[in-house]
């Protein structure tokens, strides 16, 4: 089967919202319709993450949030993601690796848990605000491939 859906192109993608401690984690479906808020990690451990989920799971693209400020130049953090996008490349030769722009994520996650009712402990949690993240960074690539 996993054979079958590599060759149908119906193959994940992976969202990453890269963070100096902690870095979340999205995927969509194979057909790529839903995007889901996978997981929180301890960015020291997400290269063995990526490597266990991608012995379960089929993984075309990772889509690596790219930090910039408003005016569209790089923050600090931008030569650790470029770091983190070639070693990926390296790593996963037959994986697309891709940045995408994702001002205003963490802004626009905390609105959707705040509208989702969450109680106030809910909305302090910083790791479910990186998965989240991490989804939209995953749902703005969609969008900008013309699949959302």
């Amino acid at each position: 089967m996993k054979m079958l859906t590599y060759f149908c192109g119906m193959a994940r993608w992976m969202g990453i919202d890269y963070g100096n401690k902690k870095t979340g984690i999205a995927v969509t479906d194979p057909l790529k319709i839903i995007t889901t808020a996978l997981e929180t990690v301890h960015t020291e451990r997400l290269l063995d993450y990526i490597a266990s989920y991608l012995e379960k799971e089929e993984v075309e693209r990772i889509v690596i949030g790219e930090p910039l400020h408003p005016d569209g130049t790089p923050l600090p953090q931008h030569q650790n993601i470029i770091g983190l996008q070639r070693k990926l490349k390296k790593t996963y030769p037959g994986i697309d690796v891709v940045l995408q722009d994702e001002r205003y994520t963490s802004i626009e996650a905390r609105e959707i848990i705040l509208k989702s009712g969450a109680k106030k402990k809910k909305r302090r949690d910083k790791t479910l605000v990186d998965k989240i993240s991490a989804a939209l960074i995953l749902e703005y690539h969609l969008r900008a491939e013309g699949i959302f």
